[in-house]
């Protein structure tokens, strides 16, 4: 009589994998260097109409001109950016149709992820909101160069905050999107704004919070409203002033 064998001790032919395993994801320079020319697009940390060579974006992310090149045309695609005729990219300048198009769509937009958001808003997300606000209003007092990109990121970490608990990563990304295209152009807003002539950021922010702690929804998307609205009147009319003087 033959021993009984222990299970899988006979030799069999290979079987496929029933359900076949999802391959590691390795980030690539590509993808690395997408992500960060993202981040500083959003942040605002190029000027409208500004142009982008290869070879100095390949010389300031310490990189060979292969990815970059990858990156920018994938930005383009996302009309972050614009192919100019000498080979070479550029932040989209400001004009008013633009500046009206993307007033109108970050409106509509960001306003569903805020209607979205009202009812999934948590204790821990309502503490954080106050906090990136308290942030963006302490460093934007020092009006410098340096705390101008901090409170820009310090703006950025409040919407997205406010926006990452609507549910829906589609939507996400259509803002990611719209902010991409108008990051330079809330830069030249805040960098316009004066404290005695208009109402802040903050106070909006403050309006925002309030509304929705207090569960109006309306009130909410109101302030939110005027909070973009003012980054894009302040534009109009330095947009005005220039063709002006």
């Amino acid at each position: 009589m033959a021993k009984p064998t222990a299970i899988g001790a006979v030799a069999r032919a290979p079987r496929p994998v029933r359900a076949p395993l999802a391959p590691i994801a390795r980030e690539t320079m590509q993808e690395r260097v997408y992500r960060e020319l993202r981040r500083a697009l959003i942040n605002g940390r190029f000027d409208p109409g500004q142009a982008l060579t290869l070879h100095e974006l390949a010389a300031s992310l310490n990189t060979s001109a292969m990815p970059v090149r990858e990156a920018l045309a994938r930005l383009v695609s996302e009309q972050a950016l614009e192919a100019a005729s000498n080979r070479s990219v550029r932040v989209p300048p400001v004009d008013a149709r633009r500046l009206g198009d993307l007033l109108q769509a970050r409106r509509v937009i960001e306003g569903t992820a805020l209607e979205l958001a009202a009812g999934r808003l948590t204790d821990e997300d309502f503490s954080a909101l106050r906090a990136a606000n308290e942030d963006y209003a302490r460093i934007a007092s020092r009006r410098s160069r340096q705390s101008l990109d901090a409170a820009i990121e310090a703006n950025v970490a409040f919407h997205f905050r406010l926006y990452g608990a609507c549910g829906s990563p589609v939507l996400l990304r259509i803002i990611e999107s719209l902010w991409l295209q108008s990051g330079a152009l809330v830069r030249s807003a805040v960098e316009a704004f004066r404290p005695d002539s208009a109402v802040s950021a903050f106070h909006f922010h403050n309006q925002i919070v309030d509304s929705l702690q207090r569960g109006d929804v309306a009130g909410a998307k109101s302030a939110l409203s005027e909070d973009i609205g003012r980054a894009f009147s302040l534009l109009r009319d330095k947009l005005a002033e220039e063709i002006a003087s």
